[in-house]
């Protein structure tokens, strides 16, 4: 199997599992603690610290179960290789192979971590902008709770690192807006501003239009929800932001479009398990 086929799988699986848990996760948390005094749309609670055993190695023991055993003992060569390199040019040499390597199979948590390594040694706003995008896609991704925090801690470093470079930076802008709206700020409307700031700028903005249409979806802002991720499927068709369109339609009441979103979905995924749970969705609103 190609590194590319395996990546397709990988991702796959890992977006599959996050999208079909999110109804039942509390991605539309009830009306009652939406109105709560104090209630945000935080992923974590502020308090929590990183754990210090999080680490390229620790991410990587799990992605590598979804590998084949060929590509996995690839890897593990390149890990032994980087341990054991003497001088910073061989280190930095390997690290970058593992990090397009992780890229090539779309697995973000361990290629974020060599990302980081690298951008810690070329200072570049490319090299933090690599690391922080792959922290803030491992951790939508992750269920693994102990890890979720320490992703999100190196997410806001690495933006911040790529915005002093680089202040103006949307993309920077949009990645630090995110990682602060799932719990890397003590409070979300502090990322919630930064998103409103590059869609000011930048009207059709990807990235910032499809978190503020989550950040709409957690607040009970249904209506609201469903115009950003219009905005996103009208210029980029994913699944992604169809299923939320979806939920969205749903919750507003508007029956024939969440079930018309939900065929979108089927059409763009070739996964039984999944479109078995859209049959799911779209039977009971037709009930």
């Amino acid at each position: 199997m190609k590194k590319k086929q395996i990546g397709v799988v990988v991702i796959v699986v890992a977006m599959m599992a996050y999208l079909i848990s999110l109804p039942v996760k509390g991605l539309i948390r009830p009306k009652e603690e939406r109105t709560r005094p104090g209630a945000t749309g935080g992923a974590m609670q502020h308090e929590e610290q990183p754990t210090n055993r999080i680490d390229e190695d620790y991410v990587a023991i799990a992605a590598k179960k979804l590998l084949t055993p060929q590509m996995a003992a690839e890897i593990s060569d390149k890990e032994a290789r980087l341990k054991s390199a003497t001088s910073d040019k061989e280190q930095l040499t390997i690290a970058k192979d593992l990090a397009h390597t992780w890229d090539d199979l779309n697995v973000p948590a361990p290629a974020a971590f060599y990302y980081l390594s690298i951008a810690r040694k070329e200072n570049t706003a490319e090299n933090w902008l690599n690391a922080g995008n792959r922290f803030n896609d491992a951790y939508k991704l992750t269920q693994d709770t102990l890890a979720q925090p320490t992703f999100l801690v190196n997410a806001v470093e690495s933006f911040k690192k790529a915005l002093q470079i680089a202040p103006d930076n949307l993309e920077a802008q949009t990645g630090l807006g995110i990682a602060d709206v799932n719990g890397g700020a003590p409070s979300p409307m502090t990322g919630i501003g930064l998103l409103l700031g590059v869609v000011a700028k930048d009207p059709k903005n990807l990235k910032a239009n499809l978190n503020l249409g989550l950040f709409s979806m957690k607040s009970g802002q249904f209506e609201k929800a469903v115009q950003r991720f219009k905005t996103v499927v009208e210029q980029k068709p994913e699944v992604e932001p169809y299923f939320y369109l979806a939920e969205s339609y749903k919750q507003l009441g508007m029956k024939l479009e969440a079930i018309a979103a939900y065929q979108k979905c089927k059409e763009m995924v070739v996964d039984a398990a999944f479109n078995q749970k859209m049959d799911e969705y779209i039977k009971e609103l037709k009930n």
